[in-house]
């Protein structure tokens, strides 16, 4: 009978330490994640804030518990690149697309290139973003610059006509006829403008229309 009682108390007790256990773990992945949400906002505001070094510290925590976090590399990227730091920019870009490839960072190292003069490498970077994502008209605008440095007119204005059935806003359109005058399609040129002039609402004037009163 002594038996069965110690061999009761003995379940109830790994029971109870399982469940204990289960609930110190619980509690601290709920700490850990608001610790890095406290961390992902502190790092965000910072980058607002135009305070880096804060910004560094806070990402560079975050990686310390978790290495693989593309995200933050990404946002350690952003930041280095603010800071004219483009060596680091572009490691930081090309972890984050070793490790979750996007168009973001393929976009992002494009951009570091082309601000560094490293057209040919810029140009590949654009590509490579843009076979993974074209639906964004600033991806074609971005290598459209790169072809243009490069001397490739027709690919130039090819990237910016797609960009504008992307987006027909006023900007891509004079962006379009800039490019259409400086490779002597004057008069395409002359039509997009028009076209661009048309769709910008003169101030005061409402975007809506009011319907007509109909007399009765």
């Amino acid at each position: 009978m002594l038996g069965l009682v110690v061999i009761a108390i003995l379940g109830a007790w790994a029971l109870y330490q399982k469940q204990t256990v289960g609930e110190v773990t619980s509690d601290l992945s709920t700490k850990l994640s608001d610790k890095l949400d406290q961390l992902w906002s502190i790092a965000q505001t910072s980058l607002q804030d135009r305070k880096y070094l804060r910004a560094e510290k806070a990402l560079l925590t975050i990686l310390r518990v978790d290495e693989r976090n593309a995200s933050a590399y990404n946002r350690l990227g952003i930041l280095y690149a603010k800071q004219q730091q483009f060596k680091e920019a572009i490691e930081c870009f090309e972890i984050a697309q070793s490790l979750e490839p996007s168009a973001s960072s393929l976009h992002n190292v494009g951009l570091i290139y082309f601000e560094t003069q490293n057209f040919d490498k810029a140009a590949l970077a654009f590509e490579q973003a843009l076979a993974m994502d074209s639906d964004h008209a600033a991806r074609h605008i971005a290598y459209a610059k790169v072809q243009e440095k490069l001397g490739n007119d027709k690919k130039m204005i090819d990237a910016l006509e797609r960009a504008v059935e992307l987006d027909p806003i006023p900007q891509t359109l004079t962006i379009l006829a800039d490019a259409y005058d400086r490779t002597g399609e004057v008069q395409l040129a002359l039509d997009l403008r028009e076209r661009a002039a048309k769709m910008i609402i003169p101030q005061g004037q409402s975007k809506v229309k009011q319907p007509r009163r109909v007399v009765m």
